[in-house]
């Protein structure tokens, strides 16, 4: 996984498709899915990981990108 598509397709797999319109939201909610299936033992430590921090550094780029719009 590289970026946040990779993430979604990763999701697909599982059968989860988030879209709601609000970026951080639907950004949010796929790290909340990602953590869902670690608990539940269906991915790897590694990929939890590497999932986490693509979606915490695209979360903080889109507040940044708010921030300087409003």
């Amino acid at each position: 996984m590289r970026t946040i598509y990779d993430i979604q397709q990763f999701l697909k797999r599982f059968g989860t498709i988030i879209y709601i319109g609000d970026r951080i939201a639907e950004l949010e909610l796929m790290e909340m899915e990602i953590k869902e299936l670690y608990r539940s033992q269906l991915i790897e430590t590694q990929d939890l990981q590497t999932a986490l921090l693509i979606l915490r550094h695209q979360i903080q780029i889109e507040k940044d990108k708010r921030e300087n719009n409003y």
